[in-house]
């Protein structure tokens, strides 16, 4: 970009976010490998700095004047591109329906004919009576839209690679079925078959070798499944940016040259507007206050659940909304530009740097493709040369190595654990995202523990009062019948604690005047034509003796680290209330659970030192790390990681969001914003926190399920290609051996159903 100051200029490049750089959502990558060589094309360009997200099929690329060359770059790659419109998902979204509904109509006519074409094939090839003139060719009809249409994603991306001059599992998939089937063609139309044996079966007839198109679409129809389930399970982390304008307002109080405030389309606010912000709406800018006093909630971005008083001169952040007062604010930053979306942008590059990590079967098909290739060209170089055989036979072999060498299995391997692994989670309220969530989650040693709302409740509940005997009920009538004039959390928490109670009544009996919020102190008003505050234990001092009693009770829970209020009546002090975020029922056992499976536990809180100490005592948390900005939540998990801890986090709040994509796994209950759940690799449904060593157990299992197939689909392959090369296994065996693979690694998923998450 040639400036910040140029693109502001552009309401339509700042919509865009070109601010901060461009998004581009992609279609067409098949695999993490697709994803480099994206990232690789855009990277060719001058001045460009790329990242890819193979998991959201999005590209951030900054150091652009011109978007239409990051497009360009895409496309010549061989994908498709478009321009990316926070909030706006459709294009992206179209494109996943467009492929997956493909995959399926492709899956569902490969499985129709598939059956009944290996039926036919392996009886025709084993009884020579059951033959009738042109089988072969009726085989081949049958076969031909299973190897074409229904293949033609592994042939496109295989085409890909071969222009790019790489090779991935897909290549293996294209040429295996491409020879299997132009070799029954070939021995069809020249009649090249000759009598064989069959370890096994001993010799058989001639035309055994149209088994192959039993092989060209059995490998169609196993890969077509594993293909479909992986693109169903594959993680949908969906766009920060879009959950970002969902919680920010789309309008703002925009300052007129005359005086007036006229409702503005936030995209159309500039640095230096003066914004209103009135009581109750949320702070559309970044800026500083220039005029009026109000309390901003800044809870969703620090964690803090208790509102801070703002006054002209103090800063204000979008994504905070004001519980009283009205204030307006200069706008220093908007849209992309504001701490709110940064933090949205930090998680979404945490996140997608994870994602590009490869997977264990792209490591290993990166290597094994390649040399499958040479063996199959070496066994038929030697079958025929060497040792002399008929070109029909080297040819046979060499077509057997490629064949039992298709990675059917192998890819199977990954998605029909994920599947499962799933499946299982959602029954206990455990939605995983994606492989990358299992992969991190065998290596973890450290899991951090957000406070606000995810240990504690992350509301404010009366934990004590101090109240008289006399008059007692009607007191309490009064009392929240003022509190329903605030929406202030100290007030919902009292009032909340008043209606649980008979005696408060509804609070709707009393008549209530005059009612003035007092800014970081609370409340106060005429009950029934009598001076009623609700205030600050500070503040009640300053206005009249609270007495011994009172007093000592004040100073106790202040020392407990509590939120208390006093009740002032005609000016004399006459109950008090304390208040505290109280940890979660279940918090104590689950952080037991979590030290059990050999994990340090850490407490991150945005909180002061003193209440985040009170909270880590009493669940026993290993260590407590507080007054940790939004911003810094991601540099403690960095951290942790460069001294070599593995880092589990755990949040519900936006202020957790780049944390969350930043940890080698993320965890976000179900109770906190989008953002932080479209950020973590794990998102626990249950409101209870056992969920969370569920998750780690699940994916352990899982992960440890997913190797164990990797390790029986490439021993199968391994030991299976020098029996193919020294020319004793044929097509049907062949085909039973990949089938067999293929059982035993659903098998042994399907396993994953009983499995206890228990400690």
């Amino acid at each position: 970009m040639s400036s910040d100051s140029t693109v502001r200029e552009d309401r339509s490049a700042q919509s865009m976010g070109l601010t901060g750089g461009i998004d581009i959502d992609i279609t067409g990558m098949t695999c993490t490998a697709c994803a480099r060589r994206v990232e690789k094309s855009l990277n060719r360009i001058d001045g460009a700095t790329a990242w890819v997200n193979f998991a959201t099929e999005r590209a951030r690329v900054t150091g652009l004047d011109d978007p239409e060359a990051a497009l360009a770059a895409v496309k010549k790659a061989g994908y498709g591109a478009q321009l990316h419109k926070p909030g706006d998902d459709a294009w992206s979204q179209r494109a996943a329906e467009v492929r997956l509904s493909s995959l399926r109509r492709r899956l569902i006519l490969a499985t129709v004919l598939t059956v009944p074409l290996m039926d036919a094939t392996i009886a025709l090839a084993l009884v020579e009576a059951w033959r009738f003139p042109g089988w072969e060719w009726v085989c081949v009809l049958v076969a031909l839209p299973i190897v074409t249409w229904a293949a033609w994603p592994f042939h496109r991306s295989a085409w890909k690679n071969l222009v790019n001059r790489t090779t991935n599992m897909d290549t293996l998939v294209s040429l295996g079925i491409t020879a299997a089937f132009g070799w029954a063609v070939v021995t069809a139309a020249f009649g090249f078959s000759g009598p064989d044996a069959w370890l096994g079966f001993g010799l058989v007839p001639d035309g055994a070798d149209a088994l192959y198109l039993d092989v060209a679409a059995g490998v169609t129809t196993f890969q077509l499944a594993g293909r479909y389930f992986e693109t169903r399970s594959r993680r949908k982390a969906g766009d920060l940016l879009a959950a970002l304008s969902d919680l920010a307002p789309k309008t703002a109080h925009v300052r007129a040259e005359n005086g007036t405030f006229v409702d503005t389309p936030i995209e159309s606010v500039r640095p230096g507007d003066v914004v209103l912000v009135r009581p109750g709406e949320t702070v559309p800018v970044d800026g500083t206050i220039v005029d009026g006093t109000a309390e901003l909630d800044t809870s969703s971005l620090t964690g803090e659940p208790v509102p801070v008083l703002v006054t002209a001169g103090d800063r204000a952040v979008s994504g905070s909304f004001t519980t009283n007062g009205q204030i307006a604010i200069a706008a220093e930053a908007v849209g992309a530009d504001t701490q709110l979306a940064q933090i949205a942008t930090m998680a979404e590059k945490a996140q997608s740097q994870k994602a590009l990590v490869e997977s264990l079967v792209d490591r290993i098909t990166a290597v094994f493709v390649p040399v499958v290739l040479v063996l199959a060209l070496v066994t038929l170089l030697i079958w025929l040369l060497p040792l002399g055989h008929s070109p029909s036979r080297a040819i046979g072999v060499g077509i057997s190595v490629l064949i039992i060498a298709c990675p059917c299995a192998l890819g199977l391997a990954t998605p029909t654990a994920l599947m499962v692994g799933i499946g299982r989670g959602a029954r206990s309220g455990i939605l995983v995202k994606g492989h990358t969530a299992l992969e991190a989650s065998g290596r973890i040693d450290t899991v951090l523990l957000d406070k606000t709302g995810t240990v504690t409740t992350g509301s404010l509940q009366v934990a004590g009062s101090w109240l008289p005997e006399m008059d007692r009920s009607r007191l309490l009538e009064r009392i929240a019948a003022l509190e329903t004039r605030s929406e202030h959390p100290v007030a919902r928490g009292i009032l909340d604690h008043l209606r649980s109670l008979a005696e408060a009544g509804a609070g709707t009996a009393a008549t209530v005047t005059d009612v003035t919020v007092l800014p970081g102190v609370g409340i106060e008003g005429r009950v029934d034509g009598h001076s009623l505050k609700v205030i600050s234990a500070s503040a009640a001092v300053e206005e009249a003796d609270l007495g011994p009693e009172l007093a000592d009770w004040t100073s106790a829970q202040a020392q407990a680290q509590r939120t208390v209020v006093v009740v002032v009546d005609d000016g004399t002090p006459l109950a008090g209330f304390a208040l505290s975020d109280d940890i979660k029922p279940d918090g104590i056992a689950s952080v037991e659970r979590l030290r059990a499976l050999g994990l340090r536990t850490v407490l991150l809180t945005g909180d002061s030192s003193a209440p985040a100490g009170v909270i880590a005592e009493r669940i026993g948390t290993d260590e407590v790390i507080a007054e940790v900005l939004p911003g810094d939540k991601a540099a403690v998990v960095a951290s942790l990681q460069e001294v070599g801890h593995r880092v589990a986090m755990v949040g519900d709040g936006i202020n957790d969001a780049s944390a969350l994509a930043a940890a080698d796994l993320g965890i976000a209950v179900v109770t906190g914003s989008d953002i932080a759940m479209k950020s973590a690799d794990i998102i626990t449904v249950r409101d209870d926190l056992g969920a969370i060593a569920e998750s780690i157990m699940l994916s352990r299992k899982t992960l440890g399920t997913i190797r164990g197939n990797l390790v029986w689909a490439f021993g199968y392959n391994v030991l299976a290609i020098p029996i193919a090369m020294f020319g004793l296994l044929n097509p049907l065996i062949s085909a039973a051996a990949m089938a067999m693979s293929s059982v035993f690694v659903v098998y042994n998923s399907l396993r994953l159903q009983r499995v206890k998450l228990h400690v």
